[in-house]
């Protein structure tokens, strides 16, 4: 625990391992990661159903990499197991099952504290995406519901009436693979998708015209309540429908208050507010990744996020 390690990495992602690999290839010194959950890359396993693609080109957005990290389009499992490969390195530690609570600065050194530890570190790079905290409705859940109202798909059992609310890739993706087995609802308050990819827009269509699922556009959900065990869902036009289910993907949000507690800058819309190097208001503490965007960012992004930082790292280091 007294060691001062020359970079520390919080957060376990494609972005954190982006950094990782690229913090060895410059020699930048010794390297530790940590991540909150048991394993790497815990948005893909948890977010993510077996098999599901995983896009270079999230959403269209075309990004040519910068950096030593290769990445290509691919599944779930083979994403997994190509950043698995990345992380054998004999200059970095990992730590799993720990959340940073935060992050602080004395002179010239970092204190990085965790539920369990302190570590000491030069430099900080935060790779915490927005997934890990997701995007809630403003209507309250009845406890009583909450084994029953999700943020992913994976509780669902099969043979049940679903809901599924969100109008992006993850909500027609989740609706579309639910439909094997379950009566699907799509719920979008808007009156068309607009940020879907062009594979998932032809698919929610087909589906629609093949009636394997509903779409309801142009309708929001006032609240929520327990109808004799099930999601009793009343709409802001009046109707209401009771569903065995109800999935949430509605995106995530920033972590406001790691991000206070670690001194960061933020901008009148809460957001955290960096250079062109991705570094903070905090000298040498740098973001990476989807927790430095609005609407979310790629893979590739935060890949080529890893680079630019260490770069401008290894240009002091």
């Amino acid at each position: 625990m007294n060691e001062l390690y020359d970079l520390i990495i919080v957060g376990g992602g494609p972005g954190g391992i982006a950094t990782a690999v690229e913090a060895s290839i410059f020699k930048v010194g010794k390297i530790l990661l940590i991540e909150k959950g048991d394993n790497h890359s815990q948005t893909i396993r948890q977010y993510y159903k077996d098999s599901k693609r995983v896009d270079k080109d999230w959403q269209g957005q075309k990004v040519d990499l910068l950096g030593n990290v290769d990445f290509f389009d691919g599944t779930k499992e083979s994403t997994l197991g190509y950043f698995e490969s990345l992380l054998d390195s004999d200059n970095l530690d990992t730590i799993f099952n720990d959340e940073v609570d935060r992050v602080t600065k004395e002179g010239d050194v970092f204190s990085v504290t965790t539920a369990n530890w302190t570590f000491k570190g030069k430099n900080v790079v935060v790779t915490i995406g927005r997934m890990g905290k997701p995007n809630r409705p403003s209507y309250k859940f009845p406890r009583s519901l909450r084994k029953l109202t999700n943020f992913n798909p994976y509780d669902c059992r099969g043979h049940e009436k679903v809901l599924v609310v969100g109008g992006g890739d993850s909500a027609v993706e989740y609706a579309c693979q639910l439909t094997t087995i379950n009566n699907v609802t799509l719920s979008y308050r808007r009156d068309k998708f607009s940020k879907i990819n062009e594979i998932n827009q032809e698919m929610i269509e087909r589906y629609d015209q093949e009636e394997r699922l509903r779409v309801r556009f142009g309708i929001d959900i006032n609240s929520i309540e327990n109808n004799e065990g099930k999601v009793k869902v009343n709409y802001n036009n009046g109707f209401s429908t009771t569903y065995d289910r109800v999935i949430y993907a509605l995106g995530g949000t920033t972590p406001v208050d790691f991000l206070q507690k670690s001194n960061i800058n933020l901008d009148e819309n809460q957001q955290p507010i960096f250079d062109k190097n991705y570094m903070t208001s905090v000298d040498r503490l740098y973001l990476a990744g989807d927790i430095i965007y609005n609407n979310g960012g790629s893979i590739a992004m935060a890949i080529n996020h890893a680079y630019d930082i260490l770069t401008d790292i290894a240009r002091e280091h």
